[in-house]
């Protein structure tokens, strides 16, 4: 066993000592690429989405220097027909780039990389002839070469490099060389039976060409035939709120909401974990250390970049490219880089058939909020602020107060509160009452007319509060509002939902640039 290649199964044994969800196909999908074109994969992910159990999970699994028979027999992997042609069968090469980064902060990391791998596969083939100008690769052709042995090579964390060094350095650029020779020569395919690299981002890219061409690449982004092994199924979480009796509609509300490919269900993996052993649900996301990037981008503000995070917080979506990003978060320059990165983070879900961005839940939407609290958003954050408030006042029936917060959630100087179509009055709404997402679950209706858009806030499982729902009229009066509600019949629709409801009619003045506000309780009778 070396400290590098041949490290055996302690490492999954520790996992499979813990609870544990079985993501084990996984396994079936890289066997699939082995030997083939497709076998050099780049499998990235988002922080704490299960990325280094999955490479400990594999380096147990192919080591042929240990028995991890037993480790997988209840598995799903078991079940595969591929799993005993490669159980336990290759020298496995582990490189946890992490343990480089956090040492060294000088040009030569590569240097030091390559010298300390080569130095552990001596150890481990004394037998091979070594040559004083010999790097990594050279030493892996000779083993190849005279014992027919062809490695699997892991690495975990492969750009964290990328995230050290800037574009264009010369650690940067010997790193990418060291990835091509490693893995782009001539003797790649009859060295590696297998190459599986994860981290963050996609393979970095040149210009318009991907440094590394020949990995076949599985992100949030596109995650082909891996997406339901990026995070937990709603099945998986369902089973394991049932096994420790937590709430699974609250594990839904805080971490569901990915969609990851074709999966349109997808949960934070460590944030569900950890919400279990501590028995309540809350935001696990600050200690991703992500948080200071995704707030140095949105001060960024390309291209109406407020506009599109206002309309996302607000419940709503927003049209992405993610194709032209570079796949380094040092070069970000345009409103799509900024909403890509924010994807490949986990901050934002995304849609490839609508080619569309969103938050997927309140852990998210609570750090997303936090990162705007850094800007000079003044209005925003102070309606975001007053949210709280602005619930509690609707509750009450202070219809003064509740057309005081709606004022505050109105920014002249943002296009998206503008308040010119129906999108724009709903996003108001949404905002101002962002912090009823905590207890209800908001629909936004955009009805067919002029200035109209309507809010139906519902009350979660648990919630003893009463329905709400919210209509506003442009230049009218609120009285038209409520009127509007009771013609669409509104509360017969979510009559189902509660027996108490709320009727807030709300009536934007154009030229005060003010909201009246009335409030009323629904009576059956009155219908």
């Amino acid at each position: 066993m070396g400290t590098f290649i041949n490290i055996g199964n302690a490492g999954f044994k520790r996992i499979r000592n813990s609870e544990y969800v079985d993501k084990s196909g996984l396994i079936a999908v890289v066997n699939r690429t082995l030997f083939t074109e497709q076998c050099f994969s780049c499998v990235t992910r988002c922080r704490r989405f299960g990325k280094s159990m999955a490479a400990k999970m594999l380096c147990a699994y192919y080591d042929h220097s240990c028995d991890s028979r037993s480790l997988f027999t209840d598995l799903e992997i078991a079940k595969d027909p591929s799993f005993e042609k490669h159980l336990n069968k290759y020298p496995v090469i582990n490189l946890d780039m992490t343990y480089f980064v956090t040492r060294f902060h000088d040009d030569d990391i590569v240097g030091k990389i390559d010298a300390a791998l080569k130095e552990d596969v001596m150890k481990t083939y004394p037998q091979v002839e070594t040559r004083d100008d010999d790097d990594l690769m050279d030493f892996l052709s000779r083993v190849a070469e005279e014992t027919s042995e062809q490695f699997v090579f892991i690495i975990d964390e492969w750009d964290a490099i990328c995230r050290e060094f800037k574009s264009g350095t010369s650690a940067m650029d010997r790193y990418v060389n060291w990835l091509r020779r490693m893995f782009k020569s001539l003797n790649a395919a009859r060295v590696f039976a297998g190459v599986y690299m994860t981290g963050i981002l996609p393979v970095k890219k040149y210009k318009t060409e991907s440094a590394l061409n020949n990995f076949i690449e599985y992100s949030m982004v596109e995650p082909m035939d891996m997406a339901r092994y990026f995070g937990f199924t709603k099945e998986e979480v369902r089973a394991l709120a049932e096994k420790h009796g937590v709430d699974f509609d609250e594990l839904m509300k805080w971490y569901d909401g990915y969609q990851i490919g074709d999966e349109q269900s997808m949960f934070n993996p460590n944030s569900v974990m950890q919400a279990l052993k501590s028995r309540r649900c809350r935001s696990f996301w600050a200690s991703t250390g992500a948080f200071d990037a995704v707030a140095n981008y949105i001060h960024m503000n390309f291209e109406g970049l407020k506009d599109d995070i206002i309309q996302m917080l607000a419940g709503g979506r927003s049209p992405v490219d993610p194709t032209g990003f570079q796949n380094d978060m040092s070069v970000v320059r345009s409103r799509d880089d900024v909403l890509t990165v924010l994807i490949h983070l986990g901050y934002l879900s995304y849609n490839w058939r609508e080619d569309e961005c969103y938050i997927p839940n309140r852990e998210v939407a609570g750090e997303m909020v936090n990162a705007v609290k850094t800007t000079d958003w003044k209005n925003v954050i102070e309606a975001l602020e007053q949210s709280k408030q602005l619930l509690q006042a609707t509750l009450d029936g202070d219809s003064e107060a509740v057309a005081r917060g709606i004022d505050m959630a109105h920014d002249e100087n943002t296009s998206i509160l503008s308040y010119n179509n129906e999108n724009s009055l709903a996003c108001v709404l949404s905002i101002a009452y962002f912090y009823a997402r905590n207890d209800y679950v908001v629909h936004r209706e955009l009805p067919t007319g002029k200035g109209f858009a309507d809010l139906v806030l519902i009350p979660r499982k648990d919630v003893d509060s009463p329905a709400i729902v919210l209509e506003l009229k442009y230049n009218r009066d609120a009285d038209s509002a409520i009127n509007q509600i009771r013609r669409r019949q509104y509360p017969t629709k979510v009559a189902q939902y509660t027996g108490d409801l709320l009727l807030v009619g709300i009536n934007y003045d154009r030229e005060k640039k003010t909201h009246e506000c009335l409030i009323e309780k629904y009576e059956k009778e009155s219908i």
